[in-house]
């Protein structure tokens, strides 16, 4: 069978793990699948605006903005590769090392990812919020209200999902991926979901980085 060559375009916000694990899963599907991968960066923040949430968890959010203000800045001045690295090594440090959040966090991620550690003073400037603003809805807006992340978009086909508790490897990717695909190419198709039995598992993680 020929394959389809996809564009997919993937927003992420690093904090998030359900994004981390399908940001991965995208990335097995390269390996196995005619894909052109594009990762941006959107905001939970500016998602969970005048939304009901506690107040730890509105903190949560306050608080990783510094990170996005990062990648915001390595998507703008860089490029797909050094975005990529610098998202790998957040998800590393966020996800798997479980690292505080912070300057420390932001410099260790940023070294890990072969960039400048200046970069890290990203986090307290408000020089690149208007541009993380529109990513931010080219992103979500497309997929409507009352929805999250991983947004991506296949074919130019936005979705909130696909929500994956384990990352599937090698072939079985490319299947998820095909069914994926094929839904999207469907314009009356809208909704596919069900209830959660497990939380993100992410020692699915194909080469995560463990704690050190």
């Amino acid at each position: 069978m020929t394959q389809h060559r996809s564009t997919v375009d993937f927003w992420f916000d690093p904090l998030c793990p359900w994004a981390w694990l399908t940001s991965r899963w995208m990335l097995e599907v390269e390996k196995v699948r005619e894909v052109e991968l594009q990762f941006h960066v959107m905001s939970l923040n500016i998602l969970n605006e005048g939304r009901d949430l506690s107040e730890d968890y509105q903190a949560m959010m306050r608080e990783s903005v510094a990170a996005v203000r990062v990648a915001m800045k390595v998507e703008l001045e860089r490029d797909q590769s050094d975005l990529r690295a610098l998202y790998t090594a957040l998800g590393n440090q966020i996800h798997h090392r479980k690292a505080e959040p912070g300057r420390a966090m932001l410099e260790a991620a940023l070294s890990e990812a072969g960039l400048p550690v200046e970069f890290a003073s990203a986090a307290d400037s408000t020089e690149y919020d208007d541009a993380l603003a529109k990513s931010h809805h080219q992103g979500m807006d497309p997929i409507g209200d009352d929805v999250g992340t991983p947004a991506v978009h296949i074919d130019g086909v936005a979705f909130f999902g696909p929500v994956l508790s384990r990352v599937p490897t090698g072939e079985q990717a490319g299947s998820v991926f095909d069914g994926a695909r094929q839904l999207a190419a469907w314009p009356y198709f809208h909704e596919l979901k069900r209830t959660r039995t497990e939380g993100p598992q992410l020692d699915s993680v194909p080469g995560a980085a463990s704690a050190t």
